[in-house]
């Protein structure tokens, strides 16, 4: 995406804003950008804003510092337009509109509109914080809006899961998608139930491309995305009638890569790889961490678990991510809940690490994966006991032989969850949130679609919304990482050997 600096933006917007090419009778008779949803941008200083409309028209987003809105007018003087890319929707008609707004500044309250200069959407607000620093992130597991049956039941669980989180969360600065956004890739119905809660136009959303969503275009219509490579090899199928592409952005130091899992046959995992790689050398020298973020759970814990894709993907994916010194894996797929121990190359890095350790330290190669369980209640996968019969490599954990190996901690209530993860200079801290109970918004319960609800297979009652399931601290393998887990009780011993060429390297090893 080229990226339209604020000073350029700022001459433009003067004619713009109310003058030529917006005016037509054709663009003010037209009605208003409907389907609005407020974006990630390449960097904390950049949103993007995508929509439907009605016509291909000139279209624009006007900005504003809210303070300086006047009885909800835009002045003239204080408000700046950034011209919109408009192209023919693919599918279901009509036209998708986007417009990266660049050039933001910090700690910021903004409002937006989108228009044609003579039909304008509703007003939206949005606040930037600081670009440097620590910070919180939400992450949401497959609302798959429709695969209940009852669109409205699930549209409800979404729209409650974000405004419990983000009541809970009022600074959390970017939504992490774990994929399948609706049940049907073009079914706009269940896009309309998607957007439908006004979080999504305040909070940017960074999408995630998941099996429901790839079979049609409506997922690339409805979200444009920074830096996306849209080669072959990142689309499962024909790039004329599937979604696709692997895309990155910078945010506070933290280096973010999404990729479209949907793609893993015929050597495009091993294009993913090159992708990170190339990503990492160009981008990861000013980052503290590395988040992958992408639909397929590998270290899965429910009914994906040992699908031949999934066991494809645990072969190729975990040693060249330890290779790549990436931090976090982000995931969805399994509608249900788990959290990895650190694990290094395929394998638990350190075979001490206790289940439900909630002090874990990263050390080299190391990295977590977190599954996500349902944000909506639309659908919950039950936790499955591990089966070498099926995959002799994703057997039991020695340690808590009805969990898989690899995870730490698996979890399964019936209930709507949210990840939270904060940013530390020295930490990540990761949490498993309630957003829900047994009782309505839960489509999947209410229409029995499962058996029983709560904790220990509904052996428990249901816990409070926002009572955390899952916590736990994770110290990089750096300096600050060390430092800080020394100063939380965690004792290292420290080894040193010579490599080939005289280089010396230390490796660190907890000791519980």
């Amino acid at each position: 995406m080229k990226l339209i600096k604020w000073v350029a933006v700022a001459a433009i917007g003067a004619s713009v804003a109310f003058g030529a090419g917006l005016g037509t009778a054709q663009a003010a008779d037209a009605p208003a950008p409907t389907r609005i949803i407020l974006g990630v941008g390449a960097s904390e200083s950049q949103r993007v804003v995508s929509w439907y409309a009605t016509t291909d028209a000139a279209q624009v987003v006007q900005l504003a510092e809210t303070a300086k809105i006047v009885k909800g007018k835009f002045p003239a003087s204080a408000t700046i337009s950034f011209p919109a890319t408009v192209a023919a929707n693919t599918v279901n008609g009509g036209f998708n509109g986007h417009a990266a707004l660049d050039g933001l500044r910090k700690n910021t309250s903004y409002s937006y509109h989108v228009g044609n200069g003579g039909t304008w959407s509703p007003t939206y607000s949005f606040k930037t914080r600081e670009f440097t620093g620590d910070y919180s992130f939400l992450f949401f597991g497959d609302p798959q809006i429709g695969s209940s049956g009852d669109v409205a039941r699930d549209g409800a669980g979404w729209a409650d899961t974000l405004n419990v989180a983000l009541t809970a969360n009022p600074s959390a600065e970017l939504l992490v998608s774990g994929g399948d956004q609706v049940e049907s890739a073009n079914n706009e119905p269940q896009w309309d139930a998607f957007l439908g809660s006004d979080k999504l136009r305040q909070y940017p959303w960074a999408a995630t491309i998941g099996n429901h969503d790839v079979g049609g275009k409506a997922y690339e219509q409805h979200f444009w995305t920074p830096n996306t490579d849209r080669s072959a090899p990142f689309y499962r199928g024909d790039a004329k009638s599937e979604s696709g592409g692997d895309y990155w952005y910078k945010y506070k130091d933290v280096l973010f890569i999404d990729l479209n899992s949907n793609a893993y046959a015929n050597n495009a995992d091993a294009a993913h790889i090159d992708y990170v790689s190339k990503v990492i050398q160009a981008q990861g020298a000013g980052a503290k961490y590395t988040v992958l973020v992408y639909h397929h759970s590998i270290y899965s814990p429910a009914d994906h678990a040992n699908d031949t894709d999934n066991q494809l993907r645990r072969l190729d994916f975990p040693t060249a991510f330890s290779n790549l010194g990436v931090d976090l894996v982000l995931q969805g797929h399994d509608h249900s809940y788990s959290r990895s121990y650190v694990i290094k190359n395929g394998k638990k890095a350190n075979p001490a690490e206790q289940p439900g350790a909630t002090k874990v330290e990263q050390g080299p190669g190391g990295v977590i994966y977190v599954t996500a369980n349902s944000a909506s209640g639309s659908k919950y996968y039950d936790l499955t006991a591990p089966d070498t019969s099926k995959d002799p490599n994703y057997g039991p954990d020695p340690l808590n032989p009805k969990n898989h190996w690899a995870n730490s901690v698996e979890n399964q209530e019936h209930v709507r969850t949210y990840v939270k993860v904060d940013v530390r200079d020295d930490k990540l801290t990761v949490e498993e949130i309630r957003s829900g109970t047994c009782a309505a918004p839960n489509a999947a319960v209410e229409l029995g679609r499962v058996a029983w609800c709560g904790p220990d297979s509904g052996a428990g009652p249901a816990q409070p919304v926002g009572s955390v399931i899952d916590r736990v601290r994770y110290y990089p393998y750096n300096d600050r990482g060390v430092r800080a887990a020394a100063a939380d009780g965690v004792n290292w011993t420290e080894s040193k050997t010579t490599t080939q060429d005289g280089q010396e390297k230390v490796t660190l090893t907890s000791v519980s």
